[in-house]
């Protein structure tokens, strides 16, 4: 945790961003089909309902959902742990309590797990937002500015879009980026760590994620602290002037690989 915390302080928070701009550039260089978005947890409820045109669900639903309302739809969304329909997904977002029924995992067991240590494995095996700091969360496109910074940004794209993010936030300050996969409840490994730590965090969605929330078959899901995203940008531009760019251009896999190795792999000097 104190390497983490380290790494994150490497990187400063710009005193503003312009997010029009930034979605502007980030979808020129990735060509998203799914809209950038952020999410930003509350400590009362009343200031998440200040955020300008915040939606409230009508009805109960899972994060997923949530979180695709805002990237599928558009809208600004705000929530409570009433709003959601099991105390796993209050849990992941620190709104419901990390409790020792939690813990147990028991209404996995026979379902994604075979014993109940196995599920109880599982949920201590989760990144989460430890519970009693926030009452609220809220999501919305980044390119509205609604959330004024978020506290993360969440990016679905293909695998191809993905590597070429990470090459661009390895450009400068190289460093080697390790994730797990904690399997169903995979929320955990991408806005729950994120969230946590503050740090990039890569998921492959799971079956709840695409279920509910339209997450589609070849997306993967990138959430990271907004101070982040200027950088993977500006790695990007400069692997885009090399030649390294979205979408990967296929060489052929009959061809003879010198010329094209030359061009990407060769001496910039």
């Amino acid at each position: 945790m104190a390497e983490e915390t380290n790494r994150a302080a490497q990187i400063a928070e710009p005193e503003s961003y312009d997010w029009p701009a930034l979605i502007d550039e980030l979808n020129s260089l990735l060509r998203l089909k799914t809209t950038p978005i952020g999410m930003k947890l509350f400590r009362t409820v009343a200031e998440m309902e200040a955020i300008p045109k915040i939606r409230r669900p009508k009805s109960v639903h899972t994060t997923d959902q949530i979180v695709a309302q805002a990237a599928r739809l558009g809208w600004t969304v705000g929530v409570t742990v009433n709003d959601l329909v099991s105390a796993q997904c209050g849990a992941v977002i620190g709104l419901h309590p990390q409790n020792e029924e939690w813990l147990s995992g028991n209404r996995m067991v026979g379902v994604w797990y075979k014993t109940p240590e196995d599920a109880s494995a599982h949920q201590r095996a989760m990144d989460v937002v430890p519970h009693g700091r926030y009452t609220a969360m809220a999501v919305s496109p980044l390119a509205t500015g609604r959330l004024n910074p978020p506290d993360i940004c969440l990016i679905y794209g293909t695998p191809g879009q993905m590597i070429i993010f990470i090459n661009g936030l390895q450009w400068t300050g190289y460093r080697k980026f390790q994730w797990g996969v904690v399997g169903e409840s995979a929320c955990a490994d991408s806005w729950g760590r994120a969230l946590k730590t503050g740090e990039p965090s890569l998921s492959i969605p799971c079956f709840a994620e695409r279920r509910y929330g339209g997450v589609l078959d070849d997306e993967m899901l990138m959430a990271l602290a907004p101070r982040y995203l200027p950088k993977a940008i500006e790695g990007m531009k400069r692997l885009a002037a090399n030649g390294l760019r979205y979408p990967i251009p296929q060489y052929g896999i009959q061809s003879d690989a010198r010329a094209g190795l030359a061009v990407s792999y060769g001496s910039k000097d």
